[in-house]
């Protein structure tokens, strides 16, 4: 078992408000950058929060991978959001997949900054 584990948290995104707040458009757009990423979507679920006295609701965008998954949430009133790339690397290595797909989730929130972790997973024999 072998795979890449890459995270991302963004903060202060500057991206349109509805990139945080509307599930469809989300979730719409993380399938199409999965397709686009060479990776291959088997399922999805996409789920908008309740508003709070703070603001909108965020979201949580989950695709499944035949490779692994791809979790977003968002939080709106911080303007910040979580992302989770994983692939498992079983009969063919996908981690510059998983890399282009985690730039390309970046860029789409246009964060002032991140911080971003990268984990190799299970054993390289």
């Amino acid at each position: 078992m072998q795979g890449l584990h890459l995270t991302a948290d963004l903060y202060q995104c500057r991206c349109e408000a509805a990139w945080l707040t509307d599930a469809a458009r989300l979730g719409a757009w993380c399938v199409q950058a999965v397709e686009e990423a060479g990776l291959q979507p088997v399922n999805q679920l996409f789920h908008t929060f309740p508003a709070t006295p703070h603001g909108p609701g965020g979201i949580t965008a989950t695709v499944l991978l035949a490779e692994s998954h791809l979790c977003v949430h968002t939080w709106p009133e911080e303007r910040a959001v979580t992302l989770d790339v994983y692939v498992c690397n079983f009969g063919a290595d996908h981690s510059a997949k998983a890399r282009a797909l985690m730039d390309r989730l970046v860029d789409r929130f246009a964060p002032e900054w991140t911080e971003q972790r990268s984990l190799d997973r299970g054993d390289a024999a």
